[in-house]
């Protein structure tokens, strides 16, 4: 057995399926197949209980599992030592985001810690709050960046950093005269919101619920980009985070206002899941996003990210 086959088999285990074991091996359905029928007669068991109708795994399937994640955490532990000591900084880093944070907060930070560690490669994937949680608890992507993050036993969240939530307007909306409102003013309003299932949604229900005001959308998107064109043609206003709109604000494309008497901030945070092995690569990402101020990023000497 190699290392290669109990990453597959462990992969299939937290996933729960073969298209996605093999998506993140980088192998075909049918080999993940062969590789489990590989173990089962290479260890003389059944290891997935073929019965039933759901992944699930036997006794001696369970006890396989176990002993696979020491070797491989063992394993991992092992090669990141070994850069540590060679102060070898390298490898890729996938990072699992939704777009409002990949798109307007993530690309600062990349952009130095590139310029400082260039034999690091960062793949950034874009996806919905609920999948990046997944992605991190299936062991598929390194490290998550989420909006509202949400306790888990086998998550560790990082906090990364606060956005400001802010009133968008066209240009053409009578409020776009304006430079702050109260946010009773929203009431009455077409908004545009997010879908119900996205943290920044339930975060401005929450906010309407406790001004007793309602505000029933009357468009709702999945993504930042989608809600600022319908606000950027006048179908709407929407409350979004003010590092988001920052590009329409210089071009005039869209009026941002404050609210008045009261902020409204959107907590973000880094998350990984608890007990992965981090490389020196990952830890020092991690160093970046959580400790250092984004208006000192071009500041930053060399040593105070290498030290």
């Amino acid at each position: 057995m190699h290392i290669e086959n109990f990453k597959i088999f462990s992969d299939l285990v937290e996933s729960e399926s073969f298209s996605r074991a093999a998506k993140l091996n980088g192998i075909t359905q049918s080999a993940v197949s062969q590789q489990l029928r590989a173990m089962e007669k290479h260890f003389s068991i059944l290891i997935v209980d073929r019965s039933q109708k759901q992944f699930r795994l036997t006794r001696e399937g369970q006890k396989l599992y176990a002993s696979a994640k020491e070797m491989l955490y063992l394993y991992d532990k092992l090669n990141s030592e070994l850069q540590e000591m060679k102060k070898v900084i390298s490898g890729t880093i996938h990072i699992s985001t939704v777009y409002s944070i990949g798109l307007h907060e993530l690309p600062p930070y990349v952009k130095v810690f590139l310029a400082k560690f260039p034999e690091v490669n960062i793949r950034v994937e874009y996806r919905r709050a609920n999948m990046v949680y997944e992605d991190i608890l299936t062991n598929s992507i390194d490290l998550g960046l989420v909006a509202y993050p949400q306790k888990h036993k086998q998550l560790e969240i990082l906090p990364f950093h606060d956005d400001i939530l802010v009133l968008v307007v066209s240009p053409e909306h009578p409020l776009a005269k304006r430079k702050s409102v109260d946010i009773d003013e929203v009431a009455g309003q077409k908004f545009i919101g997010f879908e119900p299932d996205i943290p920044t949604r339930k975060a401005t229900d929450q906010i309407f619920k406790e001004a007793n005001i309602e505000a029933e959308p009357v468009m709702e998107f999945d993504n930042v980009e989608t809600v600022k064109r319908a606000v950027e043609i006048n179908a709407g206003i929407a409350i979004l985070p003010q590092t988001t709109v920052v590009r329409e604000e210089e071009q005039g494309l869209l009026k941002v206002l404050k609210f008045k008497n009261k902020s409204y901030k959107r907590p973000l945070a880094l998350i990984h899941r608890k007990g992965r092995v981090l490389t020196p690569a990952i830890k020092k990402l991690i160093d970046l996003l959580t400790s250092k101020d984004l208006n000192r990023l071009e500041q930053l000497s060399s040593e105070e990210l290498e030290d």
